[in-house]
């Protein structure tokens, strides 16, 4: 918090005026279009113009392209994104003024303490595919949801939605604490593992993260965690939470039986507590996605949705944006991104490629973050092993500064056969080389690496 002296919940009343910077971004857009849905006048200032931004000016919001103080006009409150920081025309003028700033997770965690059902979605990895999955199942089940995803879920058109359900599926990340501004009647805990070493201290310390989120359920909700997953178990370890297990490789109340394939897709039924509540044919691939769809089909269970909502909508999700997308073919190789850039993450993603029996696993990876990269080296030289030959993409600062003086070369130096790019177009040149007939070419990580495989079928 900075200036705000009072909870956001005294602003987000019919009439206040709101000021959203960064109000094109992944979950402003949803939450202006909800604030304005709520009778607030709703304003905001992006950095570009973008689909988003239209979008929002054709509701009557009016957007300012670019930063300054004078975007302010004369509202009540402000919300940032996280991307914005105390330095921005916006913010600084807003504190001169004395007008509050919050934070984009504290008006979310308002608003949804306003839905009787409010399903949250945490976890190292798997979040943006199981909160996709859930909103498929909710769908499917007409319970006309709103919904915000950090990706974009092809059902959508967009990361988000705006319904008129009693009901909310957020995404839930627990980088800077963000989730603990939440307030879920159901949490769900995919995983936990050690990341965003940036800013928690270390894996006890995340634990304790995702041991408060669970808390912030109240005694009438529940808790949703993966039985696999002993970090997650472990941080949640005498919880006085109504809690419901998955897994698949330890005892668990919703698990996955008589399970096996249809036509090369993962074909179960769901179990929980031993009843068959649905009979589940996947589209995704994986290990990790049937975990995912377990997670999902859980949720499902304890809010009240049949399990024909969990059939058909399990069975009509593809896949979100940028998780094991297909993006063509170039010279007889088949070319998919995915937006892994967490050693578990690749992982999950290299093993399931290497199992789909192509020729040839190619792999080009982009590091995300140097602190994750420093802190994580070992684990991501021995996943990448796993590809059959590695293309090494330049770090992608984001957020950061190379204070580790680390480079991708050094992945590079480690890995037999692979090679350094230090530009995206390098990467398309060399993928264009190596690419025969056959081959399967993945483009990894939560960058702008996704570039480099189109750059190669711009080519075709």
């Amino acid at each position: 918090m900075l200036n705000n002296a009072v909870s956001i919940d005294h602003y987000l009343l019919s009439g206040q005026r709101a000021h959203l910077v960064g109000i094109g971004g992944v979950s402003m857009c949803p939450l202006a279009e909800v604030l304005r849905t709520m009778g607030l006048a709703v304003q905001g200032s992006d950095a570009s113009e973008s689909g988003a931004v239209e979008r929002l000016r054709s509701l009557g919001i009016p957007v300012s392209i670019g930063h300054n103080a004078e975007n302010l006009g004369d509202c009540d409150f402000v919300v940032r994104t996280a991307a914005v920081h105390d330095n921005n025309p916006e913010i600084a003028g807003a504190i001169a003024r004395g007008i509050p700033v919050y934070e984009r997770a504290q008006a979310w965690g308002a608003l949804m303490r306003q839905y009787p059902n409010a399903l949250c979605v945490a976890g190292t990895h798997g979040k943006t595919t199981t909160t996709s999955m859930c909103t498929h199942i909710f769908m499917a089940a007409e319970a006309d949801p709103t919904v915000m995803i950090g990706g974009t879920l092809p059902l959508l058109h967009s990361g988000y939605r705006v319904g008129k359900g009693d009901s909310i599926i957020l995404e839930s990340c627990e980088y800077c604490n963000s989730f603990l501004s939440f307030f879920p009647t159901v949490a769900v805990i995919l995983n936990v593992e050690a990341d965003h070493l940036d800013f928690f201290k270390d894996l006890d310390d995340i634990k304790q993260s995702f041991r408060s989120f669970a808390e912030r359920t109240p005694e009438t909700g529940f808790v949703i965690v993966n039985a696999d997953n002993q970090n997650a178990i472990d941080a949640l370890t005498g919880l006085d939470r109504p809690t419901l297990t998955f897994g698949l490789d330890h005892p668990a109340d919703c698990t996955a039986v008589h399970l096996g394939e249809s036509s090369g897709r993962p074909e179960f039924d769901v179990a929980i507590r031993g009843e068959v509540y649905a009979h589940v044919i996947l589209q995704v691939y994986g290990k990790h996605n049937i975990l995912n769809a377990l997670a999902a089909a859980a949720a499902a269970y304890v809010l009240g949705l049949p399990g024909k909502a969990v059939e058909e909508g399990l069975g009509s999700f593809s896949g979100a944006g940028r998780r094991f997308e297909r993006k063509g073919i170039y010279n007889g190789a088949e070319i998919y991104d995915d937006y892994a850039h967490h050693p578990d993450e690749l992982h999950a993603l290299l093993t399931t490629a290497k199992g789909l029996g192509r020729k040839r696993l190619i792999v080009a990876f982009q590091p995300h973050t140097y602190s994750r990269t420093a802190k994580l080296f070992d684990r991501f030289v021995e996943e990448l092993k796993l590809a059959d030959v590695a293309v090494l993409a330049e770090i992608y600062a984001a957020r950061e500064q190379n204070t580790e003086g680390i480079s991708a070369a050094d992945l590079c130096a480690k890995l037999p056969g692979s090679t350094y790019c230090s530009t995206l177009d390098k990467v398309a040149n060399r993928l264009r080389e190596l690419a025969q007939p056959g081959d399967l070419i993945l483009t990894v990580g939560a960058g702008d690496i996704y570039r480099a495989g189109e750059k190669l079928l711009q080519k075709e």
